[in-house]
């Protein structure tokens, strides 16, 4: 959380910096300008926060196969929240995050005792912060852009990470999927950045962390920004992102253009 006027000061110099340096940072964009008309944005959670920095304490406890593990970890949560829209059998993300690490384990054989499974568990409440973020979206809030989560993670989970990330604040909204017990890409989940900035969508913009969901975010009808931090192939989904770029700076050029 921000602790004192300093704190309020460093974020307001940062959002005055990125917007003095627009294209100096990560690049640029590519995709057609949006312009104004963007009023709001609605984040997928893993575009503020590094997904992958959960691998440094798997590694930690299994050494020689975070990275593995980790990438198996997140393709079952994934699968496992997909799966469970679609047999309307919801439980949350945290839940869903915990049956997918006991998979993954058992899976690659790894004994999972009570204290690391909730240790490695943990390591979702304290996620590391992409270094481009704070900044990024302080100078979206500084230009009049209204910021909103829209994740499958819980709202604790949401909390915990915004806290000790100091982006408090910053978010006029942190909407969970549990509100509609839905989880992206299915409509009702992108129907609440609607419903909850009480704009039409044209006026909205999705940033999408994983390409799927950037593609559910456009059928949706939302403008939507891949925020494509892992260089990832473009899905076959029969759509594509309205633009593309690696960071939050190349997203921020892009609506204050």
């Amino acid at each position: 959380m921000l602790q004192n006027r300093r704190d309020v000061l460093t974020i307001a110099s940062r959002a005055l910096a990125v917007q003095a340096s627009v294209g100096l940072v990560g690049g640029s964009a590519h995709g057609r300008t949006p312009g104004r008309r963007i009023k709001a944005i609605a984040f997928d959670a893993f575009t503020i926060f590094d997904i992958l920095s959960v691998d440094a304490v798997i590694e930690a406890h299994f050494p020689g196969r975070g990275e593995a593990l980790g990438g198996a970890w997140r393709a079952r949560q994934f699968e496992y929240s997909w799966l469970r829209t679609l047999s309307r059998t919801y439980i949350d993300f945290w839940r869903v995050t915990e049956d997918a690490l006991v998979f993954a384990c058992k899976a690659a054989k790894i004994e999972l005792t009570t204290a690391v499974r909730q240790e490695l568990m943990n390591a979702y409440l304290a996620l590391k912060v992409w270094p481009d973020s704070l900044a990024a979206l302080s100078a979206m809030q500084a230009g009049g852009i209204r910021l909103a989560y829209l994740s499958n993670m819980t709202a604790a989970m949401m909390k915990a990470n915004n806290d000790q990330a100091a982006l408090t604040g910053l978010f006029e909204h942190a909407l969970s999927t549990d509100a509609v017990r839905a989880f992206k890409p299915d409509p009702r989940a992108y129907q609440m950045a609607e419903s909850a900035f009480n704009l039409p969508r044209e006026n909205i913009m999705f940033a999408a962390f994983g390409g799927w969901d950037a593609a559910g975010a456009v059928s949706f009808g939302l403008e939507t920004f891949w925020v494509n931090r892992l260089n990832s192939q473009p899905e076959e989904l029969g759509v594509q992102p309205n633009a593309i770029g690696m960071t939050l700076t190349e997203l921020a050029n892009h609506v204050l253009a």
